[in-house]
C-alpha cells in the first residue's frame, strides 16, 4: 500500500516564550526506515527522555502511531507533566486533526508510523496554552512536511537574515 510513500520531513513552531512548541516531524512507511527508527528509539530510552506513544485517550492511541521524543531533558516534575500532559495531549491532536483534514490520508493511516520530537521549555507554565501550541504545531509540521515545505527559495531568501527564538543577530 504505502510502496510509493516516500518518507515526510516537517517542522512547527508556534507561540512565544516559555510555553512556545517547536515539534519536527517525520511520517513513514511501515516496513521502511522509520520503522526501524521508531522502534529502536522506542525501545532506548535514555535518562531524562523516555519516548512513549501519544494517546488520544489512555488506551486510545492516535493513528497513525505516533512516538513522542521529548528534546528537552525532563527538568523537573512541573516539566515532566507539562511534557506528558499537555504537550502530548497537543500533539496527539495535531496527529488526529491531520488525518480529519486530510493532510494524512485516512485510509492509509495504519500503515504509516510518526515520529514527534517536541520542545517543551522546562519553564513552560501554561497547561492550556502549551496543548494548543503543540497540537498547532504538530498540524502544522504535518503539512509542511506533506508540502516539502520549506521550498528552497524561501531556503535561499531566509538564508540573508537567519533567526530563531534564542538568537537574533545584528
Amino acid at each position: 500500500m504505502l510502496n510509493e510513500f516516500v518518507t515526510q520531513f516537517g517542522e512547527g513552531f508556534v507561540g512565544s516564550g516559555v510555553n512556545a512548541a517547536h515539534v519536527n516531524t517525520v511520517l513513514g512507511a511501515k516496513g521502511g526506515p522509520v520503522e526501524t527508527a521508531w522502534a529502536s528509539a522506542l525501545a532506548g530510552p535514555s535518562q531524562g527522555h523516555t519516548p512513549f506513544v501519544a494517546v488520544l485517550r489512555p488506551g486510545v492511541p492516535v493513528q497513525p502511531f505516533t512516538l513522542f521524543v521529548n528534546k528537552a531533558t525532563i527538568a523537573s516534575d512541573r516539566h515532566a507533566q507539562m511534557t506528558w500532559g499537555p504537550a502530548q495531549a497537543g500533539v496527539a491532536k495535531g496527529v488526529a486533526d491531520a488525518v480529519a483534514d486530510g493532510v494524512i490520508d485516512r485510509q492509509r493511516a495504519d500503515d504509516a508510523l510518526l515520529i514527534a520530537a517536541v520542545w517543551v521549555d522546562p519553564q513552560a507554565d501554561d497547561a492550556q496554552l502549551v496543548y494548543v501550541n503543540n497540537a498547532q504545531a504538530t498540524l502544522a509540521a504535518l503539512q509542511a512536511g506533506r508540502r516539502r515545505l520549506p521550498g528552497m527559495d524561501d531556503v535561499m531568501a531566509a538564508r540573508l537574515a537567519p533567526f530563531n527564538p534564542f538568537f537574533r543577530p545584528q
